[in-house]
């Protein structure tokens, strides 16, 4: 099957992709184009999938680089193969030929590009890593390569969507304790749920950084099981394991 991959005019000048699960190797509940090796996927599987993708974007398959993903607002710089996936949530290069990529399964996926400087990032932006400054932190890396925020062009791949996303009113407090502003991302659920505005969330924190060209594509991750894995719904079907998604960028 032929690889399924969004793209965004928004990142014109780049080669990137937004990858769903279709046209990979994996079977079962990770049928697709399953390329987390954190799930507990057969190893081998996985590998012939990151090779689809890092074919897809013109590199060699050690060229697709990544980080390990702990849900923080680290963000890296590489220039080049890595022996080891430092832990970090982001990560940016000015070295042509290498291809970033990010791991998700309802978090936001985001892809930058500063083509007149040749800097690029990726970034992995659930709720935690988007309240604490991963998104701030991925184009403050990128200035410190070259970038200009005035011409850094971002955009959020396929995440959870406003409303799939119930959650309980301590999450909420979380959010309005940094800065009761943020309230406006969330409506009334039933009961004493809420429904929370993850990419809303994260264009207004990619816009506060200076860039004016932020989107989403709207897609949702949980509402369309024929072309995206999603945690969230792998729990409410009470599957045992789930896929992740892959986005890539190179220049």
């Amino acid at each position: 099957m032929t690889l399924d991959i969004i793209t965004s005019p928004d990142l014109d000048g780049t080669t990137h992709g937004f990858f769903t699960r279709r046209g990979g190797a994996s079977s079962g509940v990770f049928a697709g184009l399953n390329c987390g090796y954190g799930s507990s996927d057969q190893h081998d599987i996985v590998s012939i999938n990151r090779a689809r993708v890092a074919e897809a974007m013109h590199v060699a398959p050690d060229h697709l680089v990544g980080v390990h993903q702990i849900h923080s607002a680290d963000a890296v710089i590489a220039d080049g193969p890595q022996d080891q996936h430092p832990k970090a949530d982001a990560i940016v290069t000015a070295t042509k030929g290498v291809a970033l990529s990010i791991l998700t399964a309802d978090c936001q996926p985001v892809l930058f590009a500063d083509t007149k400087a040749g800097v690029i990032g990726a970034a992995h932006a659930g709720w935690k890593g988007a309240l604490n400054g991963v998104l701030e932190r991925t184009v403050q890396q990128m200035e410190a390569l070259g970038a200009s925020a005035a011409n850094i062009s971002a955009v959020i791949g396929p995440c959870i969507s406003q409303p799939a996303y119930e959650v309980g009113p301590d999450f909420m407090e979380q959010f309005i304790a940094v800065d009761p502003i943020y309230n406006r991302f969330f409506v009334a659920g039933n009961d004493d749920r809420y429904h929370f505005d993850l990419p809303g969330f994260g264009l207004m924190k990619l816009r506060e950084c200076g860039i004016s060209r932020a989107s989403w594509t709207h897609h949702c991750t949980y509402a369309d099981p024929a072309r995206f894995y999603s945690y969230r719904r792998t729990v409410h079907k009470k599957e045992a394991d789930y896929g992740r998604l892959i986005a890539a960028i190179t220049i």
